[in-house]
């Protein structure tokens, strides 16, 4: 055990299964470790890194902006913040504003307070309700964890907030709505779920029942947002107009960042929600590069490339090892593997790290793949090989 591993272990709270690799440094999809030997990165720091690791254009933004101011607080004019708020807006095609916090989960507690407020019309019955759906994740916040429908999430924390129904699916959600009900959150993918894409004309029925009810429909994209389907919104994806959409994860490339994006323009006044770093001048000045970045890698049409190439190796990934795999699954480039069994899944990421090759786990026996989107074919290819040599092995 080395020094640091010690020094984590002792003092450091007990709350991650953690990997001793101690990175010290990274280029794209590559990372070092402190000897020097190189991981190819099929993870992103689960779909965080989409602009890769030590990306020139996003350092130097980010560096600009520490010389010269960091924080001063919402109190004030941020200029990047509202610059990367224009930015969001326009590339969304919503008539929306947006609010900055810190991570999905605090994004996610917006989004339901958004719902809530919404639910408070004078001289109507409250209506608080929302539906989830089961095998959701959506952060883990007391609340944000109680929104999640994965049962398993919700050992030892109770009570929980009141107002939150897990339906088994879309069709389910419609048996679900009542009087109280004031809105629908949903993930286009469940991520954590096992990498399940919603099918999208259920989807579009979904949300034209809703607006016909006026009932709110909330688009968890923490983790398939920022272009991470191909689309800088899944929900554009899926020909959507959410009433909120939540962001986080890839906004600002690492540093940490959240958002909650609206069509529902004037529904908080001055002090009804707040946060104390959310959307600083650093983040903001890094997500708005992050921006900058990713659409330029979308409009150069090398996004598409590498999905459609990467996509087509893990197919046949899929076909060759069809005794240790039953299906591919995703969109973009937030795909899986779907395992014969969660003992498979475990020895498929284990082994993987052996060769060099991170991975993450997704739900009960899915091995989940989320490169960076400025990955090279170069890389792609390195992964694939330490991938297969990792299948050969088991």
């Amino acid at each position: 055990m080395s020094e640091l591993e010690k020094i984590d272990k002792e003092f450091v709270l007990h709350t991650y299964a953690r990997n001793y690799t101690n990175f010290k440094s990274g280029k794209n999809a590559t990372l070092l470790d402190e000897n020097g030997v190189d991981y190819i990165d099929f993870g992103s720091g689960i779909a965080v890194c989409n602009v890769g690791h030590g990306n020139e254009r996003l350092s130097r933004v980010i560096c600009e902006q520490v010389s010269k101011i960091i924080h001063t607080s919402n109190l004030y004019l941020i200029e990047p913040q509202a610059k990367l708020a224009q930015k969001i807006v326009k590339e969304s095609g919503l008539d929306a504003r947006a609010f900055f916090c810190n991570s999905g989960a605090e994004a996610n507690e917006g989004a339901i307070k958004m719902a809530r407020r919404y639910g408070e019309v004078e001289g109507k019955p409250k209506r608080y309700k929302i539906v989830t759906l089961e095998n959701s994740f959506h952060g883990r916040t007391i609340t944000a964890l109680r929104a999640t429908g994965q049962e398993s999430m919700h050992n030892y924390f109770g009570p929980y907030p009141d107002g939150f129904v897990h339906a088994k699916n879309i069709d389910d959600v419609y048996k679900n709505l009542d009087d109280h009900t004031v809105a629908v959150m949903i993930e286009l993918v469940q991520g954590e779920g096992g990498v399940e894409p919603m099918d999208k004309e259920e989807v579009k029925s979904l949300e034209k029942v809703l607006k016909s009810k006026d009932i709110l429909l909330i688009i968890d994209e923490v983790q398939t947002g920022i272009y991470r389907s191909g689309e800088m919104l899944a929900s554009n994806l899926y020909e959507i107009e959410p009433d909120i959409i939540t962001l986080a994860k890839a906004l600002a490339g690492g540093v940490p960042i959240g958002c909650v994006l609206t069509t529902l323009k004037d529904i908080f006044s001055p002090g009804d929600h707040g946060s104390t770093f959310g959307g600083n001048f650093l983040s903001s000045a890094a997500g708005l590069e992050v921006m900058n970045i990713l659409g330029e890698l979308k409009d150069s049409g090398e996004l598409d490339r590498s999905i459609i190439y990467f996509e087509k190796r893990l197919r046949d990934v899929c076909n060759k090892y069809s005794t240790l795999f039953d299906l591919e699954v995703g969109l973009g480039l937030i795909r899986g593997l779907r395992a014969k069994s969660s003992d498979i899944q475990k020895k498929v990421i284990e082994e993987s790290f052996q060769k060099r090759l991170l991975l993450l786990k997704a739900g009960k026996n899915t091995v989940r793949f989320l490169p960076p989107l400025t990955i090279s074919k170069y890389e792609i290819d390195e992964g694939f090989e330490r991938l297969i040599r990792a299948l050969e092995d088991i």
